[in-house]
């Protein structure tokens, strides 16, 4: 071969002396063939392709700029310089003897070559990108050939290929990653802008840049579904295959046929029953739900990801490689340190190979983690897609399978979880291989005493395993116990205002800090744990080398360490550490995502709903008049007995018809079946033309409120403002703060259920659809509105007048008016025919009409005058008018109640943003004090401690390094001479110690810091409780409940949790770098000059990097939550969404609110890697300057130091990538320390307990005096009470009475100084309250407040939870409020636990338990403030009695919502406006005929008879029946 080379350029090929002389050289010959050959070969077999655009493209070619110009000329120069060469040698051959082939050869080549780039050039200009990989690994290629031969033209081909490249981004593209030149690709250099923006300014969501085409939702779930779809048929086929092996195993052939679909169907409704019944026991498939196509889902994610799976496989495979070059090189390294003889080209030649193997190490490996993590979020992106997509179009039956809740589950964790698998799936190959080539290697270096190295390693593997599973129990215990606390502390925000009142709060406080006080002991052990599987996996990589070299040295004693064997070893020690590490993890992993493939296969494998029975056929089958809609012989089956049994009906156009029967005659299900939400067993159903659907519960959504009513229609503005003023819409847009543009909360949180369904009407009727389906859509407003929305909307004379209508009613009223009426019972149509024709016909419905439409119609009547409108809530504009002048109705004060929340549920919509704002101020760095104040918490001693634990650990890490690099030059000095018995010995003796002095120096800290850390999380929670708890009621006014939740759940979990993890993650990398850098110093002290410039540009990154991750993983969850929201808000309008036939709009709804997020994660992924590229950079400098002094200092220094170096420069690369992942990470959680300090730091109310003690037994009398008494509620608003001056007697009944807002509610408020006054003084029994503690004053007084609030514990608790009375007391409290005998009968009597909120007792029940409270307490003075909640009569009466005898030597203020309950108190105090305007007996105030006999008059209490009556009669109890009903209800009807 090399003979024919020879002839072929007339000279020498190879000679091996070329290179063993200190100016070493290649032959010619050589760079004239494989120099030239190899770039050239290269681009010979790959240019082709670069031409496939030209052949293909549709594309309009993009513009002639001037660096493609510039690139064309100089290829064309290349192209001339090539031709001249040519000419030349058939010049010079002419001339004289003939010159080697060669000489043409190559310039030919060359001439085809340039061609063929000029060709690609121009083939480039139809792409988005206009460079090529291919070109530019060409030109790389040829300048590493050509730096020997072809100095000249290297600078051209620089320019061309390589200068200018980095330019070729364009600007038009909002995302510079479609134009960005290859160069720029490999290492993100065009993500640095978006870094930029992001240190300069806040990030926001526009910022982004969009996600590329390919990556879009849409895009990649296209292919997915199309696989699936095959891949699911393929499975399906197959599990019918399995079920009819299985019947024929069981002998029973014709199974399917020896019963009717609709037989078999019923089974299969009472198997969807049965199955929770079950034993665990049972595997078998007998259940529907446990057989589904399986298996199909992986398959399906490779098909159609295949293409990222194999380059990132390429790319892994090329690392993995790489990986294994730099111990060889080192190996090479030492060697030519030791070796006298060796020249110095050799030595820069490794240093420089060192470099690029790491370089070109590291850009594969961000290539690698780049795709991994695209295909993540492509992944999670699919399947989400697929998971919405399948909520959309699955049928009603396999819908009821699943709960909202459990398909969330299925976007958030299951998909999230296939994300976290698809980042490392390549793992699995990549590990054992790398762990097989680890072992190959160190088998050479060590022989077979690597075993015992290994062997270290494998006994760790399942101590690990021991802690794990041991930590995994505390951390279950431990979540049970967070769970409490936060239950704990959910309520105490709930009920913070009985707390209050009742000074309760210390009682709560040491509950909580019980629950905590287990949680910390929880967390400790964990940490302690934490700390020995840290301890063990830093005794690993040591272990590990000093097994493997004591017993290397012990086996036999001709086996010297030298530097070469240990250094190598240790580097391969290092490599084998990480795929250890990793494969368990991994295949954890793979397990729990198995069990999600399992859910995924389940839930995306189900059936899809059956329209077919659906038909919208023009030509009429039945009859011949133009009928709308024809229900053909339908006999549907729901997945529940409720069915329909042959219907057959039909409607003629334009006409309206109510569809009536009993509860659970078939209404609902007839309605489902028109919308083809039943399933269908024979018949069909006949529609014609557009439907709109308004369900029984109305459905909302998150948007405002002109969006729910629009409906993704265009805005019609003339018949906009028409279907609101007949929804009675008008009233309710001029009280939301922002009319129609108002954003409604999610479920319609801030509408009134009248409001929702008024929306939810509007939303039909703006629609302008052909068939109207109402289910039941008045039942949710009052009569009035009812009637009026029947006359404007639904009825003859309303909007809808030509419509098809089919009402599903129980109101009676409107029947006469409707032209068609269809009676159900049980599921089959029993008649059907107009009003009358029903009547006259004296079957079901007359029944029917007989037995409730006489009451109902009263009922309606009467519900006409009670219910005289309450005010604009539900009220047409018509009949606002005249309600307005009369708020005589519990409904007003209810309304105002609900607007004021409505008001404060209207924060959380528009929260969001402000919260937002609100972080996204906090981007400058996070102050120093923050972590100072944690190190402060965790105690300065502590502190100091942790840290000189981790500097002794490095110390040690650096001796035991030096020490082992002193061992392995004993190689030299006892060259050929043996090695004493006793220095072995001291060796591996002095190396032992010191691993084992680092590990222990490292268990000390931990430990430490484990202790630190927990008295950190006692301090910051107890600061925080203690705050929270002493603030005043206005700060719960004005701060959602949700964001003090935040603080006491998120922000302490990442104080207990996730802040001393970073710390100590931080302190260990600062550490292990600063003791890198030290031993190469010490190696090459010139090395410390190269590391300030290093550090100056890795301080720069580091800085620039922090502040835009920060920004993005804010976006990332910003963005999330939408998804989720929106996707249960699909899934509760699923039907609504079907009917109006929207589904498409939906998915593309959510495919741009998955994009969104997507292009976040995506920009946080390529940040991470933009990051890792240029740290990677630094290590690979670090590395280089490492080894390039090393060989400098050539003759100064042993082997050993400088594997030691090299070795520690080798590992210095991850752990810089790792200190700037911990500090970004520390930083983004000490905000949490921030957050939770902020509200350590709100105002707090007065204290509790002052100097100046109330006298003991105070209040004796239980006199009040109000001085000039003004409040408001915050400093900025108006004043509640303007100065109200009186006196209550002791003893004294005082009912005090005012319209809504007059200020009844703030004078209990000013009694307990819940608020503190603006001017004057309250004295009860010659004591200022204002001077004497809080707690003083509440527990002194004894308040019934308006709702009963109950927290979970024991009934004993909610009445007594200081302990402070006996059990007799107790029970004659219970005995007083009537509940005795309940609580006798209880099986664990004052012990009952009673549930959150008190859910487990009745509204009246609870009403009774306060009242046992009051009683218990027996306090001077009860104030009253009525239950506005409608307690029902009877537990009203025996209050109201209770009160009467047990408080009668007590002063007793009740602030009054119904008149007849103050008629018998001794004096009337009435308020206007902050003001008393009335103050006297009842009596008096009657005869007035001021402010109080007014209300009266609307109360229907007209003179003192009625008085007479409650005040003689208190045992009376009215009976309202028969002919005293008028009266009566007058009397007990609530004010």
């Amino acid at each position: 071969m090399s003979a024919a080379l020879e002839e072929f350029c007339g000279s020498v090929f190879w000679n091996a002396s070329y290179l063993t002389r200190p100016d070493a050289d290649l032959p010619v010959c050589f760079q004239q063939t494989v120099l030239v050959w190899v770039p050239l070969g290269f681009f010979w077999i790959l240019a082709p392709w670069q031409l496939l655009p030209m052949c293909k493209s549709r594309t309009k070619k993009s513009s002639v700029t001037k660096l493609y110009i510039i690139k064309q000329v100089l290829a064309a120069l290349l192209m001339l310089t090539a031709v001249a060469e040519l000419a030349l040698a058939f010049v010079e051959d002419t001339e004289q003897a003939p010159l080697p082939a060669v000489q043409y050869t190559n310039p030919s080549l060359y001439i085809a070559t340039w061609l063929l780039v000029l060709l690609i050039h121009d083939a480039r200009r139809f792409c988005l990108r206009r460079d090529s990989g291919v070109l530019f690994c060409f030109w790389t290629l040829s300048l590493l050939c050509g730096i020997l031969p072809f100095q000249s033209l290297l600078r051209r081909a620089l320019q061309v290929g390589f200068g200018r490249k980095l330019c070729a981004s364009s600007w038009s593209c909002s995302n510079p990653e479609v134009t960005a030149s290859f160069l720029s690709s490999i290492t993100f250099e065009w993500y640095t802008s978006m870094v930029f923006k992001g240190y300069r300014k806040p990030l926001e969501i526009e910022d982004i840049w969009e996600l590329k085409g390919k990556d879009k939702t849409q895009a990649i779930y296209a292919v997915l579904e199309k696989n699936m779809k095959t891949a699911v048929r393929k499975a399906q086929a197959e599990l019918e295959k399995r079920k009819r092996k299985k019947r024929c195993q069981e002998g029973d052939p014709d199974h399917g046929n020896n019963m009717s679909k609709a037989q078999s169907q019923d089974i299969l409704v009472l198997e969807e029953k049965q199955p929770k019944r079950k034993k665990k026991g049972d595997k078998g498939d007998s259940d529907p739900r446990k057989d589904f196509p399986r298996g199909w889902l992986v398959k399906t994610l490779c098909k159609t990801f295949w293409q990222n799976l194999l380059l990132s496989v390429a790319f892994k495979l090329v690392h993995d490689g790489l990986v294994f070059v730099s111990p060889q090189l080192l190996k090479l390294l030492i060697a030519f340190v030791s070796d006298e003889e060796s020249f110095a080209w050799q030595g820069y030649l490794y240093a420089i190979l060192l470099f690029l193997t790491a370089l070109i190490q590291s850009l594969c490996l961000q290539q690698y983690f780049s795709l991994c993590f695209q295909l993540g979020i492509n992944v999670r992106a699919s399947l989400i897609a697929a998971i919405y997509k399948k909520a959309l179009t699955m049928s009603s039956a396999t819908r009821k399978e699943s709960t909202v809740g459990e398909t969330v589950n299925l976007m958030s964790a299951d998909a999230q979880r296939f994300m976290d698998t698809a980042n490392f799936v390549h793992q699995l190959w990549s590990s054992p291989l790398q762990i097989i080539l680890s072992i190959v290697f160190l088998w050479r270096e060590l022989g077979p005493s690597v075993l015992a190295g290994i062997a270290v390693i494998v006994l760790l593997i399942p101590i690990n395993g021991f802690l794990v599973a041991k930590a995994k129990t505390i951390q279950v215990r431990n979540m049970k116990n967070k769970d409490e606390r936060m239950k704990t502390m959910n309520e105490i925000l709930n009920g913070i205002k009985i707390l209050k009142l009742f000074a309760w709060e210390p009682s709560f406080e040491k509950r909580v800090n019980e629950v905590r006080a287990r949680e910390l002991k929880d967390l400790v052990n964990f940490s302690y744990l934490q700390s020995i599987s840290i301890f063990l996996f830093t005794c690993a990589p040591f272990l590990v080398s000093l097994a493997s070299f004591a017993v290397y040295v012990l086996v036999d004693e001709n086996n010297i360490l030298d530097a070469q064997k240990a250094f190598t070893a240790i580097s391969l020690f290092n490599v084998l550490r990480f795929p250890m590490a990793m494969l368990p993890m991994v295949l954890s992993s793979l397990v729990q995502t198995n069990v999600s493939t399992a859910r995924l296969e389940r839930y995306l494998g189900r059936e899809d709903l059956d329209t077919s029975a659906i038909h919208h056929n023009p030509i009429m089958l039945l009859c011949a008049g133009p009928t709308q809609e024809l229900a053909g012989d339908l006999a549907m089956l729901l997945p529940q007995p409720s069915c329909l049994c042959s219907v057959t009906l039909d409607i003629a156009p334009g006409s309206l018809v109510a569809v009536v029967g009993a509860v659970g005659s078939g209404k609902s299900s007839l309605v489902s079946a028109m919308l083809g939400e039943m399933e269908n067993i024979k018949g069909h159903v006949n529609i014609q033309g557009s439907l709109a659907y308004v369900p029984q519960q109305a459905w909302i959504q998150n948007a405002t409120l002109k969006d729910n009513i629009l409906f993704g229609s265009e805005l019609d503005e003339t018949r906009y403002r028409q279907v609101i003023k007949a929804c009675a819409l008008l009233p309710d847009l001029e009280l939301l703060p922002a009319g129609d543009q108002t954003e409604i909360g999610e479920k319609g949180i801030n509408l009134s259920g009248g409001q929702k369904q008024r929306v939810s009407l509007a939303r039909a009727v703006y629609s302008n659809a052909d068939i109207y389906v109402l289910d039941d859509p008045l039942s949710a407003v009052d009569a009035h509105v009812g009637k009026y929305l029947f006359e404007h909307v639904l009825g003859p004379k309303g909007l809808l007048q030509k419509k098809t209508r089919i009402l599903v009613t129980h109101s009676i009223s409107f029947l006469p008016q409707v032209d068609n009426i269809v009676v159900l019972v049980a599921g089959a149509v029993s008649e059907h025919g107009s009003y009358s024709t029903l009547l006259a016909n004296r079957g079901a419905f007359a029944q029917f009409l007989n037995l409730y439409g006489t009451v109902a119609l009263a009922g309606d009547e009467e519900q006409g005058d009670e219910d005289i409108e309450p005010c604009v809530e539900e009220g047409p504009d018509d009949v606002v008018t005249m309600t307005l002048k009369r708020d005589a109705s519990i409904r007003q004060r209810e309304l105002s109640r609900r607007w004021e929340l409505d008001l404060s549920s209207q924060l959380p919509p528009l929260a969001p943003a402000l919260l937002l704002r609100g972080e996204g101020s906090c981007r400058e760095e996070v102050k120093f004090s923050m972590y100072l104040r944690y190190l402060h918490a965790v105690g300065l001693w502590y502190s100091f401690w942790v840290a000189m634990g981790y500097v002794g650990q490095y110390v040690a890490f650096v001796g035991t390094n030096l020490w082992l690099s002193a061992w392995t030059d004993d190689a030299q000095h006892y060259l050929n001479q043996t090695y004493p018995t006793e220095q072995r010995d001291l060796r591996i003796g002095v190396f032992g110690a010191l691993g084992v002095s680092q590990a222990l120096f490292l268990l000390f800290a931990t430990i430490l810091s484990a202790r630190g850390a927990m008295r950190a999380s006692r301090v910051m929670h107890q600061q925080l409780l203690s705050n929270i708890l002493r603030v005043p009621m206005s700060f719960f006014d004005t701060t959602p409940t949700g964001r003090i939740v935040n603080r006491f759940a998120k922000d302490i979990f990442t104080i207990d949790e996730t802040i001393p993890m970073s710390f100590r993650s931080w302190l260990s990398c600062f550490m292990a770098i600063i003791s890198t850098l030290l031993m190469i110093s010490l190696a090459t002290p010139f090395f410390a000059l190269v590391i300030i410039p290093l550090s100056i540009f890795y301080y720069f990154v580091l800085r620039f990097y922090v502040s835009t991750s920060r920004q993005l993983r804010r976006l990332d969850s910003v963005t999330r939550s939408p998804i989720y929201s929106h996707f249960g808000e699909t899934v509760s309008g699923l039907s609504v969404i079907r009917a109006f036939g929207h589904q498409e709009r939906f998915l593309q709804q959510n495919e741009s609110t998955m994009d969104i997020n997507q292009k976040s994660v995506y920009a946080w992924i390529v940040s991470n890697r933009w990051l890792a590229i240029r740290l990677e950079f630094v290590g690979s400098l670090v590395v280089f300057f490492s080894a390039l002094l090393a060989v400098i200092s050539k003759g100064t220094l042993e082997g050993g130091i400088v594997g030691l170096s090299v070795s520690s420069a080798l590992n210095v690369t991850q752990t810089l990538n790792w200190l700037v992942r911990t500090s970004s990470e520390l930083e983004t959680n000490i905000v949490a320390v921030e957050r939770v300090h902020e509200y350590t730091k709100v105002k707090n109310e007065a204290p509790w307990v002052t100097e100046k003690r109330p006298p003991h037994g105070w209040p004796s009398k239980g006199e009040i005096q109000f001085v000039d008494y003004k409040v408001r509620y915050r400093p900025e608003l108006e004043l509640v009470l303007q100065g109200i001056t009186c006196n209550i007697g002791s003893t004294e009944k005082v009912g005090v009475v005012g319209r809504t807002g007059a200020g009844k509610s703030s004078l209990t408020n000013c009694l307990f100084r819940v608020l503190e006054a603006a001017g004057g003084t309250i004295i009860i029994d010659e004591v200022d309250i204002a001077t004497i503690g809080l707690h003083d004053l509440r527990q002194n007084l004894t308040i019934i407040p308006q709702d009963p609030v109950l927290f979970s514990g024991t009934l004993r608790m909610n009445l007594d939870p200081f302990d402070q009375y006996t059990d007799e007391e107790v029970w004659k409290a219970l005995e007083l409020a009537h509940l005795k005998t309940y609580v006798q009968d209880l099986p664990e009597g004052l012990l009952h636990l009673v549930s959150e909120a008190g859910e487990n007792l009745s509204v009246g029940q609870r009403q009774l338990v306060c009242l046992a409270r009051a009683l218990l307490r027996k306090a001077k003075i009860l104030i009253l403030d009525e239950a506005t909640a409608a307690v029902d009569l009877e537990t009203d009466h025996l209050i109201q009695t209770t009160i009467r005898s047990e408080f009668a030597d007590c002063t007793v203020l009740t602030i009054a919502h119904r008149l007849h309950t103050i008629m018998d108190s001794n004096r009337v105090m009435v308020l206007q406006a902050g003001r008393i305007v009335e103050y006297d007996s009842p009596e008096e105030l009657l005869k007035k005929h001021g402010v109080f006999s007014a209300m009266a008059k609307d109360a229907g209490i007209t003179n003192t008879e009625t008085t007479v009556f409650w005040a003689v009669a208190p045992d009376y109890k009215p009976d309202c029946g028969g002919g005293k009903l008028e009266r009566c209800r007058h009397i007990c009807m609530p004010y």
